[in-house]
């Protein structure tokens, strides 16, 4: 995330991080940003990234990613919300992903309306211009 912190301020852009207070010591987070949020913990964090958002965008990631998908995932699919949710699947990174969603959906587990709840963009490119499109 540091490298997309870098890029945005690079290109003039305000940046926003939010970080738990137990993962301060652990970790080498980019702290000059515009905005830098501690929480007390990762519930909280989730939570302050989802109301300073417009958009939800998941990167190639690992758990924390997938946690993070699911939950606005379902708080769209419960109703919760109408954000737009991407996943940027770079080189095809999201594909098990999207088998897993539709595995779900044919075993009956899901309405095939969870689909609709989510844009799968391939690159950065097409992201801005979804995002632009879905935002302005």
């Amino acid at each position: 995330m540091g490298a997309v912190a870098n890029a945005t301020q690079a290109a003039g852009g305000e940046t926003f991080g939010v970080i738990p207070v137990h993962l301060l010591q652990r970790e080498v987070g980019k702290r000059d940003l515009s905005a830098f949020i501690v929480t007390e913990n990762m519930h909280e964090r989730k939570k302050v990234m989802y109301m300073n958002s417009d958009a939800i965008v998941v990167l190639p990631g690992g758990a924390g990613s997938l946690d993070e998908f699911f939950e606005v995932l379902t708080w769209r699919q419960l109703g919760l919300h109408q954000k737009p949710v991407y996943l940027v699947n770079t080189s095809g990174y999201w594909d098990p992903l999207v088998a897993l969603i539709d595995h779900v959906i044919d075993q009956g587990f899901a309405e095939s309306s969870l689909k609709g709840y989510v844009s799968v963009v391939p690159d950065v490119e097409t992201l801005a211009d979804s995002l632009r499109a879905d935002l302005c």
